[in-house]
């Protein structure tokens, strides 16, 4: 059987601009919440990724009428039926589960298979589901994994979050939005993504007030109506590309981004040594530096250092004299990366399952890799483009989820990269 892989021909110097496309994570959870509204939703700025593709399969199963023309989608769920979404498009990403919130907020009744999506460790649902009952849900699994959840009448709660988790506020926002009554999330979390979701329910009618604090206050409305909407920039992108940046650009400019987004990776790569400047909504990073300094890093809630970015950062961690320490305390099995970048000369230990020790400076070569998750395949970009040789990396499906034609932007500026199948 053929696999696609990416290859990187390391060593070449980038030059040039890139444009960031539409936030991944805020996209997938505003398409499920556009099934809210009454008439068509028209969202800016959508990314090109194969999780949009699954989520509109999905609209699609649900009779919503839906237009794709550029970075724009039209929606119109006027004709929608509440359908059971049970087929293979709900395994591919694990934000098909907001369809729970927005088709339990519209019709009190929601059958849906438990989501896929990357392993990253155990990422159950429980804050999610225990929300739902507090507006007034029942809940039943049955034993093929499949979710049922139904109320006569969702109503108004006071609900305190175990841990500020993004897909929990949103999902339980998207419940309450036409509920009865008022409710309140205390503990919640404050990404700039939520803030997104936000902002365009409130254009589609909805009272939220809060978003971006830790507690958030709706007051349930009968009805939702059609708008349009623009999506914030993707700060992981943008990051993953300031990273790329450091490795191996040559004055990049990272164009549509919002700069205090990136406050916590921008202070590291400063800590490291690497020089860049804030023009606008623009980043100019001004070059590699051979004498990086090693940081360490602890991975926090938003505001702090992002999750999804520590992967693609150890990879530059490489380049580094000395050794940096990685902490993830948000999913502590995402270091699958570092036995793959080992494999193309890494240093790197682990300690337990959610810390490693990156000893740099190590040189790294092209070899064959996999992708573990969405980050991973970043990781091992930002190490292809600074390997000697031609790396290989398999499981390109991953990275497809998350990032916008990454290969394409990257060879407009000087990358060496191509796609090609292989037999398995």
């Amino acid at each position: 059987m053929a696999k696609e892989v990416i290859a990187i021909e390391g060593g070449h110097r980038l030059k040039g601009t890139v444009r960031i496309s539409g936030a991944k994570n805020a996209t997938v959870a505003l398409i499920p919440a556009i099934v809210l509204a009454e008439d068509t939703v028209k969202v800016f700025g959508v990314p090109e990724i194969s999780d949009v593709d699954a989520l509109v399969t999905l609209l699609e199963e649900l009779g919503c009428k839906v237009e794709a023309n550029e970075d724009t989608l039209s929606v119109d769920p006027s004709a929608m039926v509440n359908t059971p979404l049970v087929s293979s498009a709900v395994d591919k990403l694990r934000a098909s589960y907001y369809f729970m919130g927005a088709l339990l907020g519209r019709y009190g009744d929601v059958t849906i298979r438990m989501p896929g999506g990357c392993y990253l460790g155990p990422r159950p649902i429980d804050l999610h589901l225990k929300g739902f009952e507090a507006l007034g849900a029942t809940i039943d699994e049955d034993e093929d994994g499949v979710y049922h959840l139904h109320a006569d009448h969702l109503h108004g709660a006071h609900i305190n979050l175990d841990f500020a988790s993004v897909g929990a506020t949103i999902n339980i926002l998207l419940a309450a939005v036409r509920a009865d009554g008022r409710t309140i999330i205390e503990n919640a979390a404050k990404e700039p993504e939520i803030i997104d979701v936000v902002n365009l329910l409130t254009k589609m009618g909805a009272k939220i007030r809060g978003a971006g604090t830790d507690t958030i206050m709706i007051d349930g409305v009968d009805s939702l109506h059609g708008t349009t909407h623009e999506i914030i920039p993707d700060r992981i992108e943008a990051g993953t590309f300031l990273i790329i940046a450091a490795a191996m650009g040559n004055m990049m400019l990272i164009q549509n981004v919002i700069p205090q987004h990136l406050d916590a990776l921008l202070s590291k790569l400063r800590e490291m040594g690497v020089g860049y400047e804030i023009i606008g909504d623009s980043i100019l990073v001004y070059g590699n530096i051979k004498d990086y300094k090693p940081v360490n890093v602890k991975t926090q809630i938003y505001p702090g250092f992002a999750t999804d970015l520590q992967q693609p950062l150890t990879a530059l961690l490489t380049q580094a004299s000395g050794k940096s320490k990685v902490q993830d305390t948000i999913y502590i099995e995402r270091f699958a990366h570092c036995e793959q970048l080992n494999k193309m000369g890494a240093n790197i230990e682990t300690t337990g399952k959610n810390f490693c020790e990156v000893n740099g400076i190590t040189p790294l070569h092209g070899t064959r890799v996999e992708a573990t998750d969405l980050r991973c395949g970043a990781a091992l970009i930002v190490a292809g483009l600074i390997a000697d040789g031609v790396t290989e990396i398999e499981n390109v499906y991953h990275i497809d989820r998350g990032y916008d034609n990454i290969d394409r932007k990257l060879i407009a500026m000087g990358a060496h990269i191509s796609r090609y199948f292989v037999e398995d």
